[in-house]
């Protein structure tokens, strides 16, 4: 049951035990006024599954500013609940109308506001937020005919696009510790279903305690060769296949309720994953389409990054787009994809948030594909970057042009470094460098509330820059008055 509360409480009508006001200038206050509440209630009753039954549901302020808190300030879900107990200017964020010395909710209810939002609602309020509690503008469909309308269509801005990775919280996977997990999560299936055959028929054997040795003898040493994994993984898979037959016996016999959902769930996957390992193993490879690297979440996929320090990452691949110091979460994928294909899709976004298209985008190399170039090209964008093929003989120019091109070839390449550092602040300051959720809906929402955090914080600076610009200019005034008065 859900009862709607769509009125939120005024500034000055908060109260507080020990007397005094809360002050206007406070962050959170201010943060307060700048996000749009009502479409988020709108947003919010919709996700919920039954409105009438059960008992009341936390309000939509509740939830949102949960979120909001937990990602701005780095909490756990316990500590989150703790910090709005103890803080007054937290319980007007999440809207109460006065304080109160006890846990706002149970810390594990953070779960269930995750699982409340998805992509596209966030992604409408993060767009409010920017335009000033705007609503968002339908997307338009676009025909391909009209690429010459589309030219002469005036273009202003810069569109500064990206990609990166949003790893998961996993260990790190190799087939021999897949294969192991999988081997005793089915043991512990097994004694599961033979529980109520006991006593009356003899307990498959799984051999459980030889494959520990095994697995250890291999897993335990510094440096390991080829032939030495390959063993390995050749007797934990014939141990996993053992346990899978073991299973789909006991099954006919015993009853599959007794498996919990969880069991049932891992059951599923460990089928799949034996199917792959088993595939790699016999055409000694090591790649395939949908690869699970997780057992607990089976929609995680490797993503090849080619960085240094972390060549390959598991988590969610997400394309970036950065429009006047403010950033969205264009595409968010659990498989691995080319970036460049987006580009496309980015443009037309452009065009629905602002009505007009960028006058140049700035991007990686991966992003000046010849079907990308051609499209831009037909629209009458520039997209940075250096020539495809071979490099051209040098022409005859003057000086004063060899300087002007040289010199916008360095501004395009400066244009590129605020979306580094944006996705710097988001994986160091806000923690999009490990998301800690277990679920993909709920890591989803993790990732775009960062991206809509760092928008609100841009926001407050921009609210306290112009206080201040306002203090200096009425000294100025001030001063100015005295002068006059003296004179």
């Amino acid at each position: 049951m859900y009862r709607k509360k769509i009125k939120h409480p005024e500034f000055e009508d908060f109260i507080l035990p020990f007397g005094g006001k809360l002050r206007s200038d406070n962050r959170w206050v201010v943060l307060s006024k700048i996000i749009p509440w009502k479409y988020i209630e709108q947003e919010y009753t919709t996700n919920l599954t039954d409105t009438v039954m059960g008992a009341p549901a936390k309000s939509a302020r509740v939830a949102f500013g949960s979120l909001i808190i937990k990602e701005k300030l780095g909490l756990t879900d316990e500590e989150v609940a703790n910090q709005i107990q103890e803080n007054p200017y937290l319980q007007y964020f999440i809207g109460y109308g006065s304080y109160r010395d006890e846990l706002p909710f149970d810390p594990s209810m953070m779960v269930h506001f995750r699982k409340r939002f998805n992509l596209k609602s966030l992604s409408e309020i993060n767009e409010m937020i920017i335009k000033g509690q705007k609503k968002p503008i339908k997307p338009k469909n676009k025909d391909k005919d009209n690429d010459d309308d589309d030219k002469d269509t005036p273009k202003k801005g810069k569109l500064i696009i990206d990609a990166t990775c949003a790893p998961q919280d996993i260990r790190y996977p190799t087939d021999l510790s897949l294969l192991n997990e999988a081997r005793e999560k089915t043991e512990h299936i097994i004694d599961i279903l033979y529980m109520p055959l006991k006593g009356k028929e003899k307990k498959p054997r799984t051999y459980r305690r030889c494959a520990r040795k095994e697995y250890l003898l291999c897993a335990k040493k510094k440096k390991v060769t080829k032939k030495q994994i390959r063993k390995a993984m050749r007797k934990q898979l014939s141990y996993v296949r053992r346990n899978l037959i073991h299973i789909k016996k006991l099954i006919q016999k015993s009853n599959l309720r007794l498996l919990t959902r969880k069991n049932y769930k891992d059951l599923l996957v460990i089928h799949e994953l034996y199917r792959q390992q088993q595939y790699m193993y016999d055409n000694r490879i090591h790649k395939i389409s949908g690869r699970i690297v997780s057992i607990s979440q089976p929609y995680i996929r490797p993503i090849v990054r080619g960085k240094v320090a972390a060549p390959v990452e598991f988590g969610a691949k997400i394309s970036i787009s950065l429009i006047n110091g403010y950033s969205f979460l264009d595409r968010l994928s659990w498989e691995p994809y080319n970036e460049s294909i987006d580009l496309k899709q980015q443009i037309l976004m452009y065009y629905n948030r602002f009505g007009y298209y960028p006058q140049s985008i700035h991007a990686d190399k991966i992003y000046r594909t010849r079907e990308n170039i051609k499209y831009c090209k037909q629209l009458g964008i520039r997209i940075t970057g250096p020539a495809l093929g071979r490099p051209r003989k040098q022409i005859a120019l003057d000086e004063k042009e060899r300087k002007r091109i040289k010199a916008m070839i360095k501004r395009d390449e400066r244009y590129r470094i605020p979306i580094e550092g944006k996705i710097g602040e988001a994986k160091r300051r806000y923690n999009l460098d490990l998301i800690m959720t277990k679920l993909d809906n709920t890591s989803e929402t993790a990732i775009s509330v960062v991206f809509m955090v760092m928008n609100l914080e841009k926001l407050l600076r921009e609210f306290f820059f112009s206080l201040k610009n306002l203090f200096f200019e009425m000294l100025f005034y001030i001063g100015r008055y005295k002068k006059i008065l003296v004179m």
